[in-house]
């Protein structure tokens, strides 16, 4: 079988969970072969790839949102849009439901409408002018011409990328991603999965709330118009996959059919941590790690001002910082300027490392993101009997707590961006080795039952044969072109 995975914004540029999930489902499925089509935010990230691109990936198509998608062809004689296809650019910038196929067929088809020319056309000027006279009437003409170019050029350019040919399109998030899969899925006719690791929409929501660069006038549309990107893949998708039964609650609220949606966890393997000691039970000093890129969706300053709470009752505590420091450099800098200005001494960054090399040296084990999906970080380190303490993010809670499985907590769920909580969370739980060792196995039994490789594995290697099968079988699948009407 051979299968187009579709990544936005992380592999195999950026070291992470999701790409690390994305190299470990072809590194486990050597018997498909896989199509790999990323797109990345700059050109200059072209071929800087984190990882080793596996024997059955059999190409690699690589498309950035600072340039054009497929080079111009010669220019067409301007033609005029029908009343179908206006509308359904109207409803793309309103953030209502636009009938995608016409998007489809007009910028993708056989005879494509350059996205260029259309945005600097007499059509998309009397576009612009109809939102002036209703929605846009609150917002300067000029703003409102160039912001709805700018958010149109990327999405109109991705639907000029040729169909690569496959078996089945998978991508890894909504967004940009999910609007080439359905792409694909509707001039291929064939079956389009979804998989979520954290909610596309809800994530772009938040950004462009915190947003300086949008006006506060036009924030809604931006907003809207993620929330119509997400609706293409939801609608094509015959599966939609969530990483927990919370994230699948939030699919359906924001339109994913019901019957489409199931929750897949994620699964490590477990025996790579089989050989790690366990904590040592005679007092000690606290020695507390976080494995994370140096970004601010990491909130590392939030960790820095809780350790710095620590180092009062535990002056013996230290903190290492295990990762890259070198997907933002500024906000790294930032980080050890404040460790600086704290005066806040046995803080270290480790870099890049192997985290079976460092997790028998850690105590605990610490996340203070903002946003996660259902982080690797947390199973590995329970996988390896160490505690975890997790901001209220995802499925940090229930990876946790567990969904009323009777195994017990595995550490603390603290509320995000409080470095007063976090740092009472990590004393509570440290004031004993007894302790720590307790919540390491509840851990270790959690992750055994429910998170482990094996099980995301078959699940997914059924899905592929299931949607295969059906679309061979039925005629009305539910990635029919029809599905985007």
């Amino acid at each position: 079988m051979k299968i187009c995975l579709i990544a936005e914004g992380c592999y195999p540029y950026v070291v992470g969970g999701v790409s690390a999930w994305v190299q470990m489902l072809m590194q486990r499925m050597p018997e498909h072969q896989f199509v790999i089509v990323s797109i990345g935010a700059e050109s200059r990230q072209r071929g800087q790839f984190r990882y080793p691109i596996p024997a059955n990936v059999t190409e690699v198509r690589e498309y950035f949102l600072d340039e054009p998608m497929v080079p111009d062809a010669v220019p067409s004689v301007e033609r005029p849009l029908t009343d179908a296809q206006r509308r359904a650019l109207l409803d793309l910038v309103r953030g209502t439901a636009p009938d995608w196929s016409q998007l489809f067929e007009l910028f993708g088809g056989k005879n494509p409408l350059p996205v260029q020319q259309f945005l600097m056309s007499e059509e998309f000027l009397s576009l612009v002018q109809g939102l002036a006279e209703g929605p846009g009437r609150n917002t300067p003409f000029k703003d409102l011409f160039w912001a709805l170019r700018s958010m149109l050029l990327p999405a109109l350019e991705l639907l000029r990328c040729p169909v690569p040919e496959a078996d089945l399109y998978h991508t890894v998030a909504t967004g940009y991603a999910g609007l080439l899969g359905a792409k694909f899925s509707y001039f291929a006719q064939k079956p389009y999965l979804v998989t979520e690791h954290g909610i596309y929409t809800r994530e772009r929501e938040e950004e462009i709330l915190k947003a300086d660069w949008v006006p506060g006038y036009f924030k809604p549309t931006w907003i809207g118009y993620f929330r119509a990107l997400s609706q293409a893949a939801y609608r094509q998708a015959g599966t939609i996959v969530s990483l927990f039964q919370g994230a699948r609650e939030l699919q359906i609220g924001l339109g994913a059919e019901e019957r489409k949606c199931r929750v897949i966890p994620n699964g490590i393997d477990v025996g790579r941590f089989a050989a790690m000691p366990p904590l040592d039970p005679a007092p000690h000093p606290l020695h507390i790690g976080a494995v994370l890129r140096i970004v601010p969706i990491k909130d590392v300053k939030t960790m820095i001002y809780s350790f710095h709470r620590i180092k009062v009752a535990r002056p013996d505590a230290t903190l290492d910082l295990i990762g890259p420091c070198d997907e933002d450099p500024d906000y790294y800098q930032e980080c050890k300027a404040l460790i600086r200005r704290l005066d806040c001494p046995d803080i270290r960054f480790v870099g890049r490392a192997d985290v079976t090399d460092w997790l028998p040296k850690l105590d605990l084990v610490l996340l203070t993101s903002i946003s996660e999906g259902q982080p690797f970080v947390l199973l590995e380190a329970m996988a390896a009997r160490r505690p975890v303490v997790a901001t209220n993010v995802g499925a940090c809670r229930e990876i946790i707590e567990g969904a009323g499985d009777g195994l017990g907590p595995a550490g603390r769920v603290v509320p995000v961006m409080s470095p007063a909580a976090i740092a009472d969370g990590i004393l509570e739980i440290s004031r004993s080795p007894a302790q720590l060792r307790a919540l390491a196995e509840n851990g270790y039994r959690r992750v055994v039952r429910f998170y482990q490789d094996k099980d995301f594995l078959a699940a997914y290697r059924s899905l592929y044969r299931e949607a295969v099968q059906n679309t061979q079988q039925e005629v009305n699948c539910p990635w029919r072109a029809s599905a985007l009407n």
